[in-house]
């Protein structure tokens, strides 16, 4: 079961969210208008997150295969604990 969160907002602010719900609002209730925006924000985030990620691999993605060498499991991981333990 979902447990509530309580929210302290400004008139101005309570009048708008008024607009967004109820008889001439694209939401039934401000509790609906309010998940969305949150759930508009946390999808915005994880875009963010995968075009980040997408960026990052672009240049090996783009890369010729002569352009790659060969390395086994353990010497990534050694050389990932080597980064690790300079920080």
């Amino acid at each position: 079961m979902a447990e509530g969160v309580n929210v302290r907002i400004p008139e101005r602010l309570k009048n708008f969210v008024e607009q967004q719900a109820g008889p001439d609002g694209l939401y039934q209730s401000p509790s609906e208008y309010v998940r969305d925006l949150i759930r508009r924000d946390y999808e915005q985030q994880e875009a963010e997150k995968w075009a980040w990620l997408k960026a990052e691999l672009a240049p090996g993605m783009a890369a010729s295969d002569d352009a790659f060498i060969e390395v086994t499991a353990e010497e990534i991981i050694r050389e990932a604990k080597a980064r690790r333990d300079q920080k």
